[in-house]
């Protein structure tokens, strides 16, 4: 990165990431109250929910948001009106749907599964949703990181605060005021944001914004549904295939693997903005450089959260221990996270070149695999198989998403070779540690178990140290130089 460029990439980085993980760990803190309040069934019903309006909201706000980093490049000086014109667009349309569910709201209450109330609630709250993720990627590619934390802040605390105080309140129906506490901020900051946006761009309809924003958005429908199938449908199958316990077993222990992906997305949320302007410039080989170093944190975080997975969750839910049998969807999902993390790098160079129909197909391809994966799978071995078909259909995702940046688009721009062989070595390490995972009942042969799987962590972790000691030198000599020397601005 050249010197002007790379201190706000790397403090916003920095910051993204602390936060991130600061933030999640509220939620993780709290997972305790959760536990002891809810039923597996009712935990699984209430996170049920949430795969819902993720389900929907594709629809309803037509992924324009896939618009955005681009439109930044390309609408530079008129960036506030384009983001004004684009949430115009994308609550128009989910107006439309909020009176459409309004009329077959009985069909859809009985084919979702959920009371007609829900159902409203649902759609009422996607038609200001979308304002939020508007905000936080105006901030984002501002470089406003400040306000990107602040927003993320007051929406985990405040929906902490609601989910508990609802629980109470409604203690016959503890899922019914868990789904309502868990969006109520949102819904809230939603209907701020949506005010200040339309104030700021003062425009609700541009033709040449709606047109720009539905030819990125349109081809990601597919895509963004693809990727629900992969993150959301399993939960949804094992609902109905199994029972609403191991869908809220399954949830816990997914929601575990899932601070991995904070850690990863956070990262490269920070990265994209300058990754765009670097492409746009032709600094390939900046990209190349600093892309390997993230493969390897990725790599190596991976191998942390499989390690310490069982001893988390007991400590998580300390009187729950129905909840524990949930470490073995750990290792497969937090594996599926890193595959991801890895194939968003050939996902960004896609969004790009404006080559969105490409990742819709590979996306489809994916959840093509994932669902039929599912379906074999999890009546022969129950919701912990779903954990291991998400794995796999990341790993498709990822040789696809690779297949064609590479030979559709001729695009060379990543070490290909380095990422596929890091891929392969966390996932053996990891399968090995995933064998040192008996049961707390197993007695004096747990006793050891954790000794040997923190014995394999510190001696990966020792080689990659010694490995590359030169670039966790430079790391810690350039956070020490431009954030902890005397004299330097902030």
């Amino acid at each position: 990165m050249r010197n002007q460029e790379e201190r706000p990439v790397l403090k916003s980085g920095i910051w993204y990431t602390v936060s991130s993980v600061a933030i999640r760990a509220v939620a993780i803190i709290t997972s305790p109250i959760y536990t002891a309040m809810l039923t597996t069934a009712d935990y699984g019903i209430a996170n049920t929910f949430n795969s819902w309006i993720e389900i929907f909201n594709i629809f309803t706000c037509l992924c324009v948001v896939y618009s955005i980093g681009r439109a930044k490049i390309d609408y530079k000086d008129r960036f506030d009106e384009y983001l004004s014109s684009l949430q115009g667009l994308s609550s128009s349309f989910a107006a439309f749907v909020l009176i459409l569910a309004i009329l077959f709201r009985k069909q859809i209450s009985a084919r979702i599964g959920y009371e007609v109330p829900l159902v409203l609630v649902l759609f009422v709250y996607l038609v200001v949703y979308p304002s939020v993720e508007y905000m936080l990627q105006k901030c984002r590619y501002e470089y406003r990181y400040k306000t990107n934390i602040l927003i993320s802040l007051i929406t985990c605390v405040g929906t902490v605060f609601f989910s508990i105080l609802l629980m109470i309140l409604w203690s016959d129906r503890r899922y019914f005021g868990k789904i309502i506490g868990s969006i109520l901020t949102t819904f809230l900051l939603g209907v701020w944001f949506y005010i200040r946006i339309l104030k700021n761009g003062k425009k609700f309809y541009v033709k040449e914004y709606w047109i720009y924003a539905l030819k990125f958005g349109l081809p990601m429908i597919p895509h963004a549904l693809a990727l629900v199938v992969l993150a959301q449908i399993d939960r949804i199958m094992i609902k109905r295939l199994c029972s609403d316990s191991d869908a809220g077993l399954y949830i816990y222990g997914y929601g575990f693997a899932t601070l991995l992906m904070i850690f990863t997305n956070a990262i490269g949320q920070a990265w994209l903005p300058w990754f765009n302007e670097e492409l746009a410039e032709g600094h390939k080989e900046s990209i190349r450089f600093y892309q390997k170093k993230l493969v390897l944190l990725g790599a190596v975080l991976t191998i942390g959260f499989v390690t310490l997975a069982p001893e988390a969750l007991m400590l998580l839910a300390p009187r729950g221990r129905d909840y524990w049998v949930s470490k073995w969807v750990v290792p497969p999902v937090a594996l599926g996270a890193l595959a991801q993390y890895f194939y968003t790098n050939y996902v960004n160079v896609e969004l790009f070149r404006k080559k969105t129909p490409i990742i819709a197909a590979s996306s489809i391809l994916a959840a093509v695999v994932n669902f039929g994966l599912n379906a074999v799978f999890i009546p022969r071995f129950g919701y912990i198989a779903a954990a291991y078909t998400t794995f796999a259909s990341y790993l498709f995702l990822m040789l696809f998403h690779y297949i064609a940046t590479r030979f559709v688009l001729k695009e060379k721009l990543y070490a290909d070779l380095f990422m596929f062989l890091a891929m392969v070595a966390v996932t053996g390490i990891c399968l090995v540690i995933t064998l040192f995972y008996q049961n707390v009942t197993d007695g004096e042969t747990y006793r050891y178990t954790p000794i040997v799987r923190y014995g394999i962590m510190i001696v990966t972790l020792g080689v990659f140290a010694i490995a590359r000691r030169h670039d966790i030198m430079l790391l810690f000599s350039y956070i020490k130089t431009r954030f902890f020397r005397k004299g330097t601005q902030a």
